[in-house]
Order: C-alpha cells, then sequence, then structure tokens
C-alpha cells in the first residue's frame, strides 16, 4: 500500500515542473495563493498554462503573518489572488477583502457549506478555518479554485477540467487511504495531542480524538490549568506520544512532556506534524498529498 501511495506522491511533486517555476507573466495568466495547500492545487488545475507562487513559505504560521510591501507587490501584479478564508490569514484578511474589489479574488475554503464547516470553539460566530485536513471539505475549496481558474482563462477550460477530475481522483484515494491507516491504532490509542486545535476536521473524517493546548488560532496563548488538564488527559489514557507542529513553538508541548515526567509517566514527543504550512517546495511534504501523508505515517507510526 506505501509503494502504491508513493507513486500518486511522485505523480504530484511531477506536476510542479521547472516550467512552472519560470517567470512567464508576460505569456501566462499569474495567480497568487497565500498558502502552500492553495499553491499547489492551483499548479495541479493550471499546469503549465498558467505560473503561480505562494506568499507563505514552510514553517510560516498564517495566523500571525503580516503582510510586507513584497507581499502586496505580488497582489497587485497577479491576475487572481486565491487565499483560505475564514480568518486563517489574521491581520491580512482585510487587506485581501480590499484586493477583491479591484481584482479577481478567491477565498476558497468559504466554499465549503457553512453546514459541514466546524464552529470554533472560544470564538463566537466564526469557524474553524483548517478545512484541508479532512479530504472532503477539501474537495470543496478545490472545486471553487478549478472554477476560478477556469473564469480567468475560458480558452484552456477543457484542460483544466480534465486536470482537476485526475486531482480529484487522486484526493479521493488519499481520503480512503487515510481511512484504513488510521484504523491500525487501538481504538483506545486514537487520541492526538498537538499544540494549537488545527487538527479538528482531520479528526472528525479520520476517527481520531483531537486535544490541543491552544485554541483554531496561535494568537490565544495557553495557561498553566491548560498544561495541567492535558498532563492530566495523557497519564488518564495512558497516552504513549504528543507532537508538534512544524509552523508553532514547541514550548507548549515540551512543557507537557516535563509535566508528565514529574508526575511519573514517560510520554514521548513523536514527531512534526505540518499544520498550518507544507514542507520545502521540491519535496514530498511540499505538496498537499505528500504533507498530509506524512502527517498521517507519524501519527500511526507514534501511537499505535
Amino acid at each position: 500500500m506505501r509503494s502504491y501511495f508513493l507513486v500518486i506522491v511522485l505523480l504530484v511533486l511531477a506536476a510542479c515542473s521547472p516550467e512552472q517555476k519560470e517567470s512567464e507573466a508576460g505569456n501566462k495568466p499569474h495567480v497568487v495563493a497565500t498558502t502552500g495547500m492553495l499553491y499547489d492545487a492551483v499548479i495541479n488545475i493550471a499546469g503549465n498554462k498558467m505560473t503561480a507562487e505562494a506568499i507563505m513559505g514552510p514553517g510560516v504560521d498564517p495566523h500571525l503573518y503580516k503582510a510586507t510591501q513584497g507581499d502586496l507587490a505580488k497582489f497587485n501584479k497577479a491576475d487572481l489572488i486565491i487565499y483560505n478564508g475564514i480568518l486563517l490569514e489574521g491581520k491580512m484578511s482585510e487587506i485581501l477583502k480590499k484586493l477583491g474589489r479591484q481584482k479577481p479574488t478567491l477565498a476558497a475554503a468559504e466554499s465549503v457549506p457553512k453546514e459541514i464547516l466546524k464552529s470554533a470553539i472560544g470564538y463566537e460566530d466564526a469557524y474553524d478555518p483548517h478545512v484541508w485536513f479532512d479530504v472532503t471539505r477539501w474537495k470543496y475549496a478545490v472545486k471553487a479554485i478549478s472554477h476560478a481558474i477556469i473564469e480567468l482563462d475560458t480558452v484552456n477550460q477543457e484542460y483544466y477540467t480534465a486536470n482537476t477530475k485526475k486531482y480529484f481522483t487522486q484526493l479521493d484515494s488519499l481520503h480512503n487511504y487515510f481511512k484504513q491507516r488510521i484504523k491500525e491504532i487501538p481504538e483506545k490509542q486514537r487520541i492526538l495531542v498537538t499544540a494549537h486545535d488545527a487538527f479538528v476536521y482531520f479528526g472528525d473524517a479520520y476517527g481520531i480524538r483531537v486535544e490541543a493546548l491552544q485554541g483554531i488560532s496561535t494568537v490565544a496563548d495557553f495557561g498553566l490549568k491548560d498544561i495541567a488538564e492535558i498532563i492530566d488527559l495523557i497519564i488518564e489514557n495512558d497516552i504513549k506520544a504528543i507532537f508538534v507542529e512544524t509552523s508553532v513553538s514547541e514550548k507548549s508541548i515540551n512543557a507537557v512532556v516535563q509535566g508528565c515526567k514529574e508526575k511519573g509517566h514517560n510520554v514521548k514527543v513523536g514527531g512534526y506534524l505540518y499544520s498550518d504550512a507544507m514542507g520545502e517546495l521540491g519535496t514530498e511534504e511540499g505538496t498537499y498529498i505528500g504533507m498530509f501523508s506524512s502527517n498521517v505515517e507519524t501519527i500511526v507510526n507514534a501511537l499505535k
């Protein structure tokens, strides 16, 4: 199964060809996306008919990100701007909304039907923006991206439609694979403890309980009470491993590990998970499929 899955990852990596990286803005429409997940969807659909770039790279926390003058210049030159929405981009959200009055702009995650969005605990009348961690919900965002790309370049509609269909087939295989992998963890051990609450959709889709020190945004801080509650949860459920996120400080998780140790319970850091950012471009983890695959492998191997 894993060798089959690597074939899918390699196919996605092949989609990001040198052509895509070369600047041909004079000949092709140019798309600017805020996050790596959105960028990856764009290049899978647009292929070599458009150029694209992401504002936020590996390890960047979108909740805290502030737009630079360079970012604004990129937005201004773009033919299409794609961002997540649902307040993921924090302080940059207002800028993106204003740009939407001047040029084609899409808040892709806001295409997910509200009835299947999760409420953001601690935020009144707000939704959790981390929809990419359930493939079935993320497909709504990808479909919206496809429509926006076709609207920008109707001449190549058939090409974009075919690419979208192909990508959806890959995503469906991904979803089914993950459901089977999570089942390898004994049911009582299916508890995922992380620094911030980015994995609610993941837990809902793949049948794993998710607990975190911080809420959906890393802007919110955690306190001694939050640490104490997580420590008690880990000890009561005999949890073997907890996880660090690549875009979030290790400080909170290290405090939990130390607190458990002081109470006579050894819990290890099970590995690094990609939450709000993907890996380096050109690597498996630098694609949506590769990033998600890496997370699932890390979780399953640490908890089963």
